[in-house]
């Protein structure tokens, strides 16, 4: 089930410069285990050690904030927009150079 996926500036060296990638799941979790397969290092960027979304991460589906819904269990289906956007207060991304 494929779904769009916008990714953020400082993430895109790892998706080859692109700004949107495909990427499959049922849910936002299942979604970011595929862009990893993908796009080695953009979980890493996104989510903490645990597997959890980084706090100064928001990610939308359809433009609805994902933690007001049911978080990285929210269900996918085909045609779904997502967006990761990093918070404009209280963090930046990780960025390494390899």
């Amino acid at each position: 089930m494929p779904v769009t996926v916008r990714i953020p500036t400082p993430v895109q060296r790892l998706t080859n410069g692109q700004s949107e990638v495909q990427g499959e799941g049922r849910t936002v979790k299942e979604l970011l285990d595929d862009l990893e397969l993908r796009y080695p290092g953009v979980k890493e960027r996104i989510c903490d050690e645990k597997g959890k979304l980084r706090r100064f991460v928001n990610v939308f589906v359809n433009e609805e904030d994902i933690r007001f819904m049911q978080g990285d269990q929210t269900a996918l289906k085909d045609g779904d927009e997502v967006s990761i956007i990093p918070a404009i207060a209280g963090g930046s991304f990780v960025c390494r150079h390899s």
